[in-house]
């Protein structure tokens, strides 16, 4: 049997995974094979996980409580630890946003159904406002940080080496970073049958992902000159955003499972998933 792996940019443990031997070595451990499909939009990982194009993903915190919304039977198998400073909200220096809530009655660019999706819903929840009514979220594009230089838009939410680049350019600041709301995990998951049938297999792949971290953090310059040349920006920026990752591969805690749940209720509220999630189906079932 081939084990196929969902790859896209968003997800850099499973991106340099896909560029390394490990996943090949684990499976073959336990008499598999291993094939990687590359994706551009992780929000598609449980459709793909669902119709046996790919047999495992990882993505940030939304795409699994859609995809569960959806009628997805997924299985969280492990997640990365925090990542505090991976994302972040920025405004003009001169912005007179100080606060979530002045963000009442924007124009926020983000990555709609990602992680950020998360961070902001729940920002706002937090002060009392609401996703659905109180900002206009709209997806972020390559225009975007020229829009929220020049004024046309209110905050944009970005991550990694884009971040980097943005401060290092100056003119912007941070309103807050993801760690000041979210834990903002990766999150790695699975069918249902593949997480209950073959346990063995999911621990090679966990295995993997660890090598994989454990490289990436051991080579920090080359692995920014990878993804460089493959995403675009430049090395240093992508190095500044490489080391800011905790390469580390945790459990499924309850504590995430709850911080889970208390996204999926905001989402529903919010109308942003139309029928409440039970996060904790999302978990292998044991004989």
């Amino acid at each position: 049997m081939t084990i196929t792996i969902g790859v896209h940019n968003s997800n850099p443990t499973l991106y340099y995974l896909s560029r390394l031997d490990h996943a090949a070595e684990e499976l073959a451990a336990v008499g598999e094979t291993v094939a990687f499909h590359t994706y551009t939009n992780g929000v598609r990982t449980g459709q793909l996980l669902t119709e046996g194009v790919i047999d495992f993903g990882g993505t940030g915190s939304t795409p699994p409580v859609t995809a569960q919304a959806a009628g997805h039977d997924l299985v969280y198998t492990a997640v990365s630890a925090p990542r505090p400073d991976h994302g972040a909200v920025l405004v003009t220096e001169d912005s007179p946003v100080q606060t979530v809530a002045d963000l009442k009655g924007g124009t926020v660019h983000l990555a709609i159904g990602s992680w950020q999706t998360h961070l902001v819903a729940k920002a706002l929840d937090d002060a009392g406002l609401s996703y659905a009514t109180d900002i206009t979220a709209e997806r972020s594009n390559e225009d975007s940080e020229k829009l929220l230089r020049d004024g046309a838009i209110t905050a944009w939410v970005i991550q990694g080496p884009q971040l980097a680049a943005a401060l290092r350019r100056g003119g912007v600041r941070v309103l807050f970073r993801a760690g000041d709301v979210i834990t903002n995990r990766s999150v790695f998951f699975t069918r249902r049958d593949l997480a209950e049938q073959r346990p063995e297999v999911v621990a090679a792949l966990l295995r993997a992902l660890g090598r994989a971290d454990a490289w990436a953090e051991a080579h920090p310059r080359e692995a920014a000159a990878i993804a460089a040349d493959h995403q675009g920006g430049t090395a240093d920026d992508w190095e500044i955003a490489l080391r800011d990752l905790p390469w580390r591969v945790e459990d499924v805690t309850e504590e995430f499972l709850a911080e889970q749940q208390q996204a999926a209720d905001i989402f529903v509220r919010t109308g942003f998933i139309e029928r409440p999630v039970t996060v904790a189906d999302a978990v292998a079932r044991r004989n």
